[in-house]
């Protein structure tokens, strides 16, 4: 018979379906799998209201590795000549296609079905220098033959199959310093990808394997061929939850994500909407080693219909909540020609929607119930959180801030609302403290003399806490308070009305601080908020200290620097030397003015550009 020349493209358009559509060549053997499950599947439509159509049903693979030939069959519909030369013939038409549009209406008839393009099957030119498709039509008495060599064109002779189904049979390519394609005729390489991209599809996948057993001697192994199942077929997140063991879950998680732990949370859904898809979500128990660095891929695994479409679909999934593993399923997805990603966004992002939605009702159901095992999450991944609601300029606030919670002077974690429930009579803003860790915060001067007044005060440790703070700004028509804010409203008006007097009398004193200090703080004021120490620093305006820390530490940001304010504590014994000093000893008050500061800078994490100079004034003035 005559070579037929491809219909619809040219040869330079199937060079390029072979070489540029596809990311790697290994998916080859998902397509033609793919496509023996979408003829199975319409074989079993017909069973529906065909008897004779009944069977068990199964996808075939072989391997001959002395003719370089990998083969898989199916017992499905098949394809008649006319459709081999239509859908093999002519590029991008798809007998799935036709059929999925003739019988959407028909409940439960076509559903599942992803080999919408037709082109799936080209990607066996990667890998073969030769394609045969020998395919016999339900129904009818002869089969048909489609060989191929790939551009120069085919050829379909009548042939003999005792049964309907296609048969595809690849004589692969020799291999090359690039690559080695007799990989493929490898019984691991073939479980791998199978197991990788077609383990739930619905049909058993069986293959003639080798297997050592052993011997009547005991001694020496002896190997034996069997036929075996290589997919598991049902996936776990669409068994029914009441025949799935939570065993169940923590091994399917640990065995597909590399984790030797157990997640902390688990997560089942099956959605119907806009978009349906079922889903099978897990909370690690330990950030993975690389979380917080750019290597770390998140995103969910996207499959549709159990063909696995993306390892990491990014979409799916807001940075904040990247760090959830887990599988998603939809057979409503429209894929693109290489079936390795979507034609229509608006698909991914309800789906995304709904799991942030679904994702965020689970954490707060966490919070409520298990608030030990809730705790502990948030130690490891609420950093991320907040990050979400700080990006976007806060728009994600609402829907987090009853997520957070916060390491207090109280000795233990509190969410927002808690805090306000249990605030003092007459107490109206809600006081925190950032710093580093939370041991250092406990000491900050400012945060002693808050608790004394029996306040409890906010321990903030992640970089981008004040920065969601600054967003937030209030909760519950409460204002959140920076325990270093110039007026914190915590004083008696008796209080307030010394501390006003006594500024007034130290003006001059105040003002040669200032000159000692020149251009390192823009203030020196009294404050009787410091307990014990001489000194304190805080910041004026809207970058606080921690904040301008964080800056500074990125690349290019290194001259950023809060505007400091020192602050003297009028009842230290200092402060009466520094009066002492002013008059008698101005050189030796200039050098107290450089100690305190330095002091006040140690006691918010910030080192002395001069250590030993540092250490100098100390030794001078505790002679």
């Amino acid at each position: 018979m005559a070579l037929k020349q491809f219909k619809a493209e040219s040869k330079r358009l199937l060079d390029l379906m072979i070489n540029s559509i596809y990311t790697n060549k290994e998916i080859f053997l998902r397509e033609i799998i793919s496509n023996a499950s979408d003829a199975i599947d319409k074989l079993h439509f017909t069973s529906l209201t065909d008897s004779n159509a009944s069977r068990e049903f199964e996808i075939r693979i072989d391997v001959d590795k002395n003719a370089r030939t990998l083969t898989v069959s199916d017992n499905g519909v098949g394809m008649s000549e006319k459709e081999l030369e239509t859908n093999l013939g002519t590029i991008a038409k798809s007998g799935t296609l036709d059929f999925k549009k003739k019988n959407e209406k028909v409940d439960g008839g076509a559903e599942g079905l992803i080999g919408q393009f037709g082109v799936g099957f080209y990607s066996c030119f990667m890998v073969a220098d030769e394609v045969t498709v020998l395919s016999k039509k339900y129904g009818e008495d002869v089969a048909h033959k489609w060989t191929s060599a790939g551009v120069s064109g085919y050829e379909i002779t009548e042939a003999e199959r005792e049964t309907s189904g296609t048969t595809v049979t690849l004589v692969l390519k020799a291999d090359d310093e690039d690559v080695k394609y007799s990989d493929y005729l490898e019984e691991y390489t073939i479980m791998r990808l199978v197991k990788f991209y077609s383990d739930y599809i619905r049909y058993p996948i069986r293959m003639q394997v080798e297997r050592s057993v052993p011997a009547e001697d005991g001694k020496t192994a002896e190997k034996e061929t069997v036929i075996e199942t290589l997919n598991s077929m049902t996936p776990i997140w669409k068994r029914r939850k009441s025949e799935v063991k939570t065993e169940d879950y923590e091994s399917f998680y640990m065995e597909k994500f590399g984790d030797y732990n157990k997640p902390a949370r688990i997560i089942t859904a099956n959605i119907e909407g806009a978009v349906n898809y079922a889903c099978l979500l897990f909370i690690p128990s330990e950030p993975p080693y690389d979380f917080y660095t750019k290597a770390f891929k998140k995103g969910l695994q996207l499959y549709s219909s159990g063909v696995l479409i993306m390892d990491n679909c990014e979409k799916l999934l807001p940075d904040y909540l990247g760090f959830v593993r887990g599988v998603v399923d939809s057979s409503d997805l429209s894929l693109n020609i290489s079936r390795e990603m979507l034609q229509q966004d608006r698909q991914l992002t309800e789906i995304a929607k709904s799991l942030e939605k679904k994702i965020l009702s689970e954490l707060s159901k966490w919070l409520k119930t298990e608030r030990e095992e809730y705790e502990k999450f948030f130690t490891k991944f609420g950093m991320t959180l907040k990050i979400g609601a700080y990006e976007g300029f806060g728009t994600k606030i609402p829907q987090l801030k009853d997520l957070f919670v916060y390491y207090s002077t109280s000795g233990k974690f509190v969410t927002l609302k808690e805090y306000v429930g249990s605030m003092k009579e007459g107490q109206s803003d809600i006081y925190y403290g950032a710093g580093t860790d939370a041991s250092s915060l406990r000491s900050l001067p400012q945060v002693t003399a808050v608790t004394a007044k029996g306040y409890d005060v906010l321990l903030m440790t992640d970089n981008v806490d004040e920065f969601v703070v600054k967003l937030m700004g209030e909760y519950d028509g409460k204002k959140l308070k920076s325990v270093s804010s110039e007026d914190l409203g915590i004083e008696t008006e008796e209080e307030k009305k010394a501390s006003a007097e006594k500024a007034d009398s130290s003006k001059a004193l105040l003002e040669e601080f200032k000159n000692a200090l020149g251009t390192n703080v823009t203030e020196v004021r009294l404050s009787n908020m410091l307990g014990d120490y001489p000194s304190g620093l805080t910041a004026k305006g809207e970058l606080s200290i921690e904040m301008a820390k964080v800056l500074s530490a990125m690349p290019g940001n290194e001259k950023i620097r809060a505007q400091y304010v020192l602050e003297l504590n009028p009842a230290h014994p200092m402060f009466a030397l520094a009066e002492k000093l002013m008059g008698e000893d101005k050189a030796k008050f200039g050098r107290l003015a450089v100690l305190l500061f330095t002091e006040a800078m140690l006691t918010v994490g910030i080192n002395p550009e001069n250590p030993a100079e540092f250490v100098k004034l100390i030794n001078e003035f505790i002679r």
